[in-house]
């Protein structure tokens, strides 16, 4: 990420805000503190940057872009594979440079790394001055040494504890925390709600709103659970409130995020909690589109899939991580499944939501992988045609189960076959990109294009926000409104690889 490039925006309301504290009259009021942030990784990790900014914001610190004209700056990291953490540590080391060079006092590290490397973050980066764990959010004021607004009651920054996992959860074969090193009260349990200050850094007219935080999956390969926590759900009236607080202020498309939405409101005793939430963000009239990330396969209901067809707010796009499709390699995953299941359920979804945009992602080089169980794969990548795909090269992670698994694999055959498996999936999203030239599609204006000025860029629902291939717009009426956030109809004149030329119609 550029240097100059700090992810900060805000809503009018929050940015820049000064503390109520008052000032003597006869004292110049302070210059408020400047932050800057650079946040990593997913999503998820974007909100938690964005509640730390709302928190500053409402403290009186002042948001800046520039990091040479910042005070304070904060790292939020990300680690959930080996690549993620060398760029939040060498993105550690270039703000380092900047408050030995520039005007920044301090400098903090927030979120996934903290987690995992907190005491050798500080013994190794003696630049870094505080540490903000994934559950410590309401942290990030003393770590910034930002002193709060005047108190004030009914505080808006609430932390919402843990619901005490029961015996109904273990029965339904979740990950048990006996073999966790430490308490489960050390786990992280922070949880926003809808009056937790939150200062959007995304474009006005969409936002991410995460219903749900930790994970209970016993996925081998991964260590989220330990990095995040017990999967907790918020309050559905709490994600509702903020979801009609955002269309209020001009946002017309929010992406539900959590490790595993359709498992939302399982915590508290709520069956098909993802169906009824997306049924009643349906019926915001300001809202135009809704969807969500991601969809764990044997959780995919038939009620779900119902209710994305009967709404047209509701995006028919599904984002399910397979992550395999041998189930030798998925029981070595403790995943479950396999491609017979799996096909059956792809057909399912596809009989039940017609038009429906289906992505997943693959895990490819898993210990002990044999040609076999990969050519597994491919067959089922070559029948199942999946619309988007993703893949990633495994990575060994200290504390994941699968880290001490025998046969592991070279880097190098690794590499090899997710490259065998990318080339496939590219011939396979060629064809599919052809067939829709000549269809009209709703599209999102999102502005001009980052390839030249000479184009405008757009999403149609078939494209997740910052996922998914690009949609370039080469006629526009001239008495059209080309603001980004404006929703036009499309058609779609050529296809490429991955992305798609349209005009506006």
């Amino acid at each position: 990420m550029p240097v100059q490039d700090l992810t900060v925006s805000g809503s009018p309301e929050l940015k820049g805000k000064k503390s109520e504290e008052n000032t003597p009259s006869n004292q110049p009021e302070p210059r408020p503190q400047k932050v800057g942030f650079v946040s990593l990784g997913c999503p998820k990790n974007l909100v938690d940057s964005e509640v730390m900014m709302g928190m500053l914001a409402r403290a009186g610190a002042e948001l800046t872009r520039r990091a040479e004209d910042a005070d304070v700056i904060v790292v939020n990291t990300c680690s959930f594979i080996d690549s993620a953490q060398q760029e939040s540590v060498n993105t550690i080391l270039e703000m380092a440079g900047h408050k030995a060079a520039g005007r920044a006092k301090k400098l903090v590290v927030a979120g996934c790394l903290v987690e995992r490397f907190r005491d050798q973050i500080r013994k190794d980066i003696p630049e870094v001055d505080a540490v903000v764990g994934t559950g410590e959010l309401v942290n990030i004021l003393s770590a910034t040494g930002i002193a709060p607004a005047q108190p004030r009651p009914n505080s808006p920054l609430v932390v919402l504890n843990s619901r005490p996992e029961g015996d109904a959860r273990a029965a339904q074969g979740r990950f048990s925390r006996e073999s966790w090193d430490g308490a489960i009260a050390d786990l992280p349990n922070y949880l926003y709600d809808e009056d937790t200050p939150r200062i959007l850094a995304t474009p006005g007219h969409m936002a991410y709103i995460k219903i749900a935080e930790g994970c209970d999956h016993p996925c081998t390969f991964c260590i989220i659970p330990q990095l995040r926590g017990q999967f907790r759900s918020r309050r559905f009236e709490s994600v509702i409130a903020e979801a009609e607080r955002l269309a209020q202020s001009g946002v017309r498309e929010v992406t539900l995020i959590g490790q595993d939405t359709t498992c939302y409101g399982e915590d508290f005793g709520l069956k098909d909690g993802l169906a009824l939430l997306l049924e009643k963000l349906a019926g915001i009239e300001d809202l135009r589109w809704v969807r969500f990330l991601y969809a764990y396969p044997n959780k995919i209901t038939g009620k779900l899939l119902e209710t994305i067809a009967a709404h047209e707010k509701i995006c028919s796009y599904m984002d399910v991580p397979l992550q395999h499709a041998s189930a030798s390699v998925l029981k070595r995953m403790k995943r479950g499944g396999g491609a017979d299941v799996f096909l059956k359920s792809i057909e399912k979804m596809r009989r039940v939501i017609p038009d429906l945009t289906l992505r997943t992602s693959f895990i490819v080089g898993f210990p002990g992988e044999t040609e076999k169980e990969f050519e597994e794969l491919c067959n089922f990548v070559r029948e199942a045609q999946f619309d988007w795909m993703g893949a990633f090269s495994y990575s060994d992670q200290d504390g994941a189960r699968a880290y001490d698994l025998e046969k592991k694999l070279p880097l190098r055959e690794i590499e090899r076959r997710r490259k065998h498996l990318m080339s496939m999936q590219r011939q396979i999203s060629k064809k599919r990109k052809k067939a829709l030239v000549g269809r009209e599609f709703d599209l999102l204006l999102e502005g001009e294009s980052e390839e030249t000025d000479l184009l405008l860029e757009g999403r149609t629902p078939m494209h997740a926000p910052e996922i998914d291939g690009k949609v370039f717009v080469n006629e526009f009426p001239e008495d059209r409104d080309a603001r980004p956030g404006q929703f036009h109809r499309c058609e779609i004149t050529e296809a490429h690889d991955y992305d798609l030329v349209a005009k506006i119609i």
